[in-house]
């Protein structure tokens, strides 16, 4: 295109210069891109919100909580500094309650992972870790019926909805589910009221990026912060943890276990696992019988229900749980002793193992039978089925043989079963088994003096000592994880109700048992002939674990009745699991320079 001669420029002095463009100022340079930066992090915050989930926000605060730690303890864990040392383990405690109770979703269930097995921790941490419940609060019922449309193609209640009834409002709320009460369409005009656990549609989109965080946060503690070997445990939990989340594999679980119960004449009429309907269930959705009964975590419930005056404080009070229900026999007695017996023939005889036996997933009820519920029989219900391991056979022989070998003093077959399971320091693995110390004659005298040591030093000789204990972690069966975690949480259940039953006693049975008969097809017949003799000795052993129940029991008995003589103080009615807490904590304290705060073990 050409300009007209006839259009001209206005005049310019020949003198003037050609202005230039003006440079803008720093100032409103920096200003632009601080302003674009925020409003880049704004933006990816609003989307990993709206369509992840926060799980990049998650992990971020997981690293920069991680980070902290690592710095705090490079900076502050030295000899110099030992007097300084609880406060930073005081930190560290707050650092992780705050990130897992922040996090929420399966950053519980990783907590409770590593609590249950944190007896050996700082106390701080011990103390955080025992607060860490499973509890959170309910998503709306908007969400919830979008899970249902999305899994279903309708809604949860009404004329096209899945059920006749849904109650809106859920009757319990977990970090990764929630259960409703619902009533089912059914064409006989009967109600059937069943139980329905959603999970929480956040927790699918968190999964993987919270159990990446955890992976590499032990890969980086193991290889380049604290030197212990806590990573080979990773791939063994992740992979349970992905299996809680299917809910269509839980109901399997839940199948599975009922059928166990069913080939177990001595468990089949006192147990019960509730009714799934695999038709209404999902990965995301499971539908099951509704209960209805006292929960194991109503301790004067459960008196109230069992006739168990010993633990009901306010008998004259009223109990709106348990007087729906008629007076039942045999007391807190009974419900442990099956609680016990259960989980003995998961781990002795059926090697399928319910990992997570806490109070809330347990219900006490009239049997539903009319005729044994007028004989004042209850029934023992076990809920929650995500949380399942497998044990091998062999594995199961092994473990039943430490067992059996423990309380007949055969130190021989620990050290031999600990030796096949890469394991050092008998005395510390034998001691976890049992839940009560145990300690080998030549190792008497050798403790560290953790009285005159700082801190410091308590740190260095409990870390060498958890190095010495796992010596090769490859052949170290991971099973031991969620069996450690059932027994503990067992034997805390015992331990609240006052240590009705002689938990060892039971457990050893059950192991010795299964030596001589459930596992005999693997055995030539002089094996065989020598299992049952070791079972017959074994049962003649135990004569003296049940001298030392009954004297605690008779202790309790002294103190209930003739306690008002001496005062408060001597009217404790503490059971056998007390007495053997107070022992274990005076083993690590000993042994490890450690702290075990009271009730460590209740479940």
């Amino acid at each position: 295109m050409k300009f007209s001669p006839s259009l001209r420029l206005p005049w310019r002095p020949p003198s003037l210069p050609f202005p230039r463009h003006r440079p803008p100022r720093p100032s409103r340079t920096y200003a632009r891109r601080t302003a674009y930066v925020f409003l880049g992090f704004g933006l990816a915050y609003t989307l990993d919100r709206q369509y992840n989930a926060s799980a990049i926000a998650r992990n971020l605060h997981t690293l920069s909580t991680c980070l902290a730690i690592a710095i705090d303890y490079k900076l502050n864990f030295k000899p110099e500094n030992a007097h300084r040392i609880p406060a930073l383990q005081e930190r560290v405690a707050q650092r992780v309650y705050d990130l897992l109770t922040t996090n929420g979703g399966l950053y519980i269930k990783i907590g409770q992972a590593i609590g249950n097995n944190a007896a050996l921790l700082p106390k701080p941490l011990q103390e955080k870790f025992s607060k860490l419940f499973d509890d959170a609060p309910q998503v709306p019922y908007s969400v919830v019926e979008s899970v249902f449309r999305k899994e279903f193609g309708r809604p949860p209640a009404g004329p096209d909805g899945v059920f006749e009834i849904f109650e809106e409002q859920a009757a319990a709320s977990a970090s990764i589910a929630q259960v409703h009460r619902a009533k089912l369409k059914t064409n006989d005009g009967t109600d059937q009221w069943v139980a329905v656990k959603v999970q929480k549609p956040d927790v699918s989109k968190q999964v993987e990026w919270d159990l990446g965080a955890f992976r590499a946060v032990m890969w980086v503690y193991e290889n380049y912060l604290f030197d212990l070997p806590v990573y080979f445990v990773v791939d063994f939990i992740t992979d349970h943890l992905r299996r809680e989340l299917d809910f269509e594999l839980e109901a399997k679980n839940a199948q599975r276990t009922a059928e166990f119960i069913a080939s177990e004449p001595r468990l089949a009429d006192r147990v019960y696992i509730p009714r799934v309907f695999p038709d209404l269930s999902t990965k995301k959705v499971m539908v099951a019988e509704w209960i209805d009964g006292v929960r194991l975590s109503d301790k004067r419930g459960i008196a109230r229900l069992m006739s168990d005056d010993t633990l009901d404080p306010t008998p004259h009070l009223p109990h709106p749980s348990a007087d729906r229900f008629p007076r039942l026999k045999g007391g807190a007695e009974w419900v442990m002793r099956t609680m016990i017996e259960l989980f003995s023939a998961q781990i002795f005889d059926w090697g399928w193992v319910h990992c997570d036996p806490h109070p809330g997933n347990i219900i006490v009820r009239p049997h539903p039978d009319p005729r044994r519920q007028r004989q004042g029989q209850a029934q023992f219900v076990l809920l929650d089925h995500g949380l399942y391991v497998r044990l091998p056979e062999t594995f199961q022989m092994q473990y039943a043989r430490l067992w059996q070998g423990l309380l007949t003093l055969d130190f021989d077959v620990v050290k031999g079963v600990a030796e096949e399971w890469g394991i050092g320091m008998p005395d510390l693995f034998a001691s976890a088994t049992l839940m009560r110390p145990v300690r080998f004659k030549e190792q008497e005298g050798g403790l560290p003096d953790f009285e005159n040591m700082n801190d410091y030093e308590r740190g260095v000789v409990m870390k060498e000592k958890l190095k010495g204990f796992l010596t090769d972690t490859d052949r170290m069966p991971k099973e031991l994880i969620f069996i450690g975690r059932n027994m503990r949480i067992v034997q805390g259940n015992n331990q609240a109700f006052g240590s009705p039953v002689n938990r060892i006693r039971i457990t050893g049975y059950w192991a010795s048992r299964s030596l001589a008969t459930a596992h005999t097809h693997t055995l030539t017949p002089t094996a065989r002939v020598r299992s049952l003799a070791q079972h017959a000795v074994f049962r003649a052993v135990m004569l003296s674990l049940d001298f030392l129940f009954w004297a605690t029991k008779v202790r309790q008995w002294a103190s209930r009745t003739f306690g008002w003589l001496w005062g408060a103080a001597a009217a404790r009615r503490d059971g056998f699991e007390d007495e053997i807490e107070r022992s274990m904590r005076s083993f690590a304290k000993s042994n490890f320079g450690v702290d075990i705060p009271e009730n460590v073990f209740e479940g």
